[in-house]
């Protein structure tokens, strides 16, 4: 048996146009104070996991937040390794709308009547994330955006290339910090559709092992660690008022 790795991929930290509600693929916004408090929680979450590497994408959300996430837990002088495959998909003529508009636009494409009864029929798996995406591909005016295919295509093609670096240095746990659905797209065809049943929130962990050039993902959107690292924060917080009150 070869080396064997385990990747906690997440999604980056809430942002400004999060915030907004603006469609964010390969337009850029840095955290807000919302998204840093949840990457310091994960890095709290993570705390008892010794990372060897961290991966993010090339833009900004997902640098600043494996920057936090490392600082917090004490291992900011490991290597982060920035992979433009790791991108959130390109959503063409929509990036920097309203989401509402993209995804109502994609819903009545698909012959929903509304985005939230189309966001139901993807959960409920009668229609899946690559119909949706493919569906904003067809509407997309300038020809830039990402069809599902392409999207998975070139994540996968990332998480490959961690994998081949990581397994010759041996079993380790590698950081990967990503986007929302460029995870999805990454994950969804190699096991996780099995397991993905909420969706991936801000913050949330994806555990993906891999050993002789097999990937088996082990949990979707898990928001464990945040939570986790929550309480941690609170528990370090209230010793610290403790101990100023004891002076």
């Amino acid at each position: 048996m070869g080396s064997k790795i385990t990747l906690y991929v997440a999604r980056h930290g809430k942002t400004m146009m999060n915030s907004l509600d603006r469609v964010q693929g390969w337009c850029d916004s840095p955290l807000t104070k919302e998204g840093t408090d949840a990457a310091r929680y994960l890095g709290y979450g993570l705390s008892d996991i010794n990372f060897r590497t961290a991966y993010c994408s090339d833009l900004r959300r997902t640098a600043q937040t494996a920057g936090i996430i490392l600082e917090t837990k004490g291992q900011d002088d490991i290597p982060v390794i920035e992979l433009p495959g790791l991108r959130e998909a390109c959503f063409g003529s929509f990036e920097a709308d309203f989401n509402h508009h993209m995804w109502n636009s994609a819903a009545l494409y698909l012959h929903f009547t509304s985005a939230e009864n189309m966001i139901k029929a993807i959960m409920e798996k009668k229609i899946s994330y690559g119909d949706v995406l493919d569906a904003v591909k067809v509407l997309d005016k300038t020809g830039m955006a990402e069809n599902f295919a392409q999207v998975e295509a070139r994540t996968q093609e990332s998480l490959r290339e961690i994998a081949v670096n990581e397994t010759q240095y041996g079993d380790g746990n590698i950081l990967v910090i990503s986007h929302g659905m460029s995870i999805l797209a990454m994950l969804l065809g190699l096991g996780g559709d099995k397991l993905f049943k909420e969706p991936l929130k801000n913050a949330a962990v994806c555990k993906v092992t891999c050993q002789d050039g097999k990937f088996n993902v082990e949990s979707m959107a898990d928001m464990g660690y945040v939570e986790k690292g929550k309480k941690i924060a609170n528990n370090i917080k209230s010793n610290e008022e403790n101990i100023f009150v004891m002076r």
